[in-house]
């Protein structure tokens, strides 16, 4: 988690730092603090401070903060607790750092450089200072060289010397970094979103290199001292992306983004009315030769991945599991060369799906990432790599960079079904044209955002709200509740409707809301069915139906929305939007930030 940002050139470095912080909250918004080298000389100064960034930005301005080289960090708490103390960056002796990830030795570390009593916080971050810092005679490639070999664990760092005067280094393991020149000097950061502002052009720090940076540019060496190319990267999304455009939380943006974003996404992979992945090289006898597949994904990811599972094996007919990927490992996982693995990740730095990706590589798995970030760990661990074009997504809680990967799927299956020759022409012209429909329907259920204002409205003061569905809609009731839990802190469970009678129903009390989705043709009768189950306990059903056709004892529901009428297996697409806007609008209306929810960061770079 946590965000980094570095900065030195001819510019004022806090103001930049502190706007780039607040663009960073996503990522852990805890405590946040800088460090600049003084501009007058002298050793480094250290403002830091348990709360957001605005918080920090006060503590600025009281303040003498000025100088044109310096590091910041907004943090999400692993190793100790939320304090001023535990703040990041950490100083030792003639060392400034900051950290991403997590050292895993750190406690032997202490006891091998005799550090007890010597360190001021609790966490693993300053013990990396301290190892620095003993290692550190005048060479600063000696001294990170040193220190990286003797850590266990993830690490993103950016350090100073106190001695060496505006300039920043930085070296990595898993944890990101990226870089770029700017016009007036350089800048280093966790995330692309921070340095858009300043530039287009902009590289992956790779895993142990380490890059300097200063007034006059970057230069990057690997860990045998011999100096290393650079291989620059191209923003490809408008920098206005990045702001609220207007919106009071970048979650409802973002929301309102994805009819756009999906057309971006779906549009460049179609070549005379077929799925075409020519660009990423995705050869057709991977995907017509894989016996089975094993999709990898942790959180909304994973969600994503369930619905791809219930396309792939019902259009192709091959047996799809979908892992969490931090459980991946542990459980003895069968994956061999006949298997194609799909890992998906917004970030493509979620540690547990990297992870598990190369242990599958491992095993011979030929594989497919499905990632939002150019360059990312992922990207770069995975065989053959897609590209979302969600471009860049600030709120914690997931909206378009999950309905971009369901677009990416549904492009996947039908590549996959064509590469076995599965459907007649006429097939998959009705598929293909449905699927570019997707952003259209979007749309038209984002006119009717008022009315789910309204049926948001209805579960201000629940304590419980129980999603119910089969097939697809239970597939993506799933990702529906997490959302409603991660924002609103109401509690939320998906269940399979016809598993009520087998405990669930026992949970249904009066006036217990139930969200119940009806949208495949197959399944309707036997969802109705299943939600009279729960009105006759009391409950208050808010139906999300496809079409318009009457229903019978159409009074007796709480509410009612008609979904726009999409062939069975697309209406996941107008759902997930209902579902986004119910949670968006019940979290704002309860007051809570929508964006940054308690407990919980954007990127998950930890095991």
């Amino acid at each position: 988690m946590c965000g980094i940002i570095g900065y030195t050139g001819k510019r004022e470095a806090s103001e930049i730092m502190l706007d780039a912080l607040e663009l960073l909250e996503y990522r852990g918004y805890d405590s946040a603090g800088i460090a600049l080298f003084p501009e007058k000389g002298g050793p480094v100064r250290i403002f830091k401070k348990a709360g957001r960034v605005h918080d920090l930005r006060e503590l600025c301005a009281k303040n003498d903060v000025t100088g044109h080289c310096g590091i910041g960090h907004t943090r999400w708490a692993t190793h100790g607790g939320v304090s001023d103390g535990n703040a990041h960056p950490h100083h030792f002796k003639d060392v400034t750092i900051t950290h991403n990830g997590i050292i895993e030795n750190y406690r032997q570390l202490i006891e091998r450089y005799e550090l007890d009593g010597k360190l001021t916080s609790q966490t693993d971050s300053e013990v990396v200072a301290a190892v620095l810092s003993h290692f550190y005679t005048g060479d600063p490639y000696a001294a990170i060289r040193k220190t990286v070999l003797k850590l266990k664990g993830t690490f993103a760092l950016s350090i100073m010397f106190d001695d060496i005067p505006g300039k920043i280094f930085a070296v990595r393991n898993v944890s990101p970094i990226v870089a770029a020149n700017t016009e007036d000097g350089a800048i280093l950061s966790s995330d692309v979103a921070a340095i858009v502002p300043f530039t287009t052009q902009y590289f992956v720090v790779p895993e142990f290199h380490v890059v300097c940076l200063s007034g006059d540019g970057i230069e990057m060496y690997d860990l045998s001292g011999d100096k290393a190319r650079i291989d620059w990267l191209t923003v490809d999304w408008d920098i206005s992306r990045s702001d609220k455009g207007g919106y009071p939380f970048y979650m409802e943006k973002e929301i309102m983004e994805q009819p756009r974003v999906i057309g971006e996404t779906v549009k460049p992979r179609i070549k005379d009315g077929k799925p075409d992945f020519t660009a990423e090289g995705i050869p057709d006898e991977m995907l017509a030769s894989c016996r089975r597949i094993c999709v990898i994904a942790c959180g909304t990811a994973m969600h994503a991945g369930l619905v791809g599972k219930s396309l792939i094996q019902s259009l192709i007919g091959i047996h799809v599991d979908v892992v969490m990927a931090s459980e991946f490992m542990y459980n003895d996982p069968i994956v061999d060369k006949t298997t194609l693995v799909i890992a998906i990740s917004q970030s493509g730095e979620t540690i547990d799906t990297l992870e598990a990706l190369k242990f599958a590589r491992k095993c011979g798995s030929p594989s497919i990432s499905i990632v939002n970030v150019k360059g990312a760990s992922i990207a770069r661990a995975s065989e053959y790599v897609i590209y979302t074009n969600a471009g860049p997504e600030i709120a914690v809680a997931s909206t378009k960079a999950y309905t971009t990967q369901l677009a990416v799927l549904y492009l996947l299956t039908a590549r996959m079904a064509m590469a076995r020759k599965l459907w007649s022409d006429e097939q998959m012209k009705e598929y293909m044209e449905e699927l570019q429909r997707v952003p259209a329907v979007m749309e038209e259920v984002l006119k009717s955002k008022e009315e789910i204002h309204h049926i948001a409205d209805t579960m201000l003061n629940a304590r419980d709200v129980f999603m119910i569905g089969r097939g697809l809609d239970y597939s993506i009731l799933l990702e529906g509740s997490l959302k409603l839990k991660e924002i609103s802190y109401i509690h939320s469970e998906a269940y399979a409707s016809g598993e009520l009678k087998h405990g669930t129903i026992a949970l249904i009390t009066e006036e217990t809301p139930v969200i119940a989705v009806v949208t495949q043709d197959k399944l309707k009768s036997k969802e109705l069915s299943n939600i009279k189950e729960v009105q006759s306990r009391g409950a208050r059903v808010i139906l999300l139906i496809k079409g318009q056709e009457e229903l019978e004892q159409e009074k007796i529901w709480s509410r009612i929305f008609r979904l726009p009428v999409m062939k069975d297996e697309f209406m996941v697409m107008p759902v997930s939007i209902v579902l986004q806007l119910i949670a968006y609008y019940v979290s704002l209306d309860k007051g809570l930030d929508v964006d940054k929810p308690r407990n919980l960061a954007k990127v998950v770079t930890v095991e």
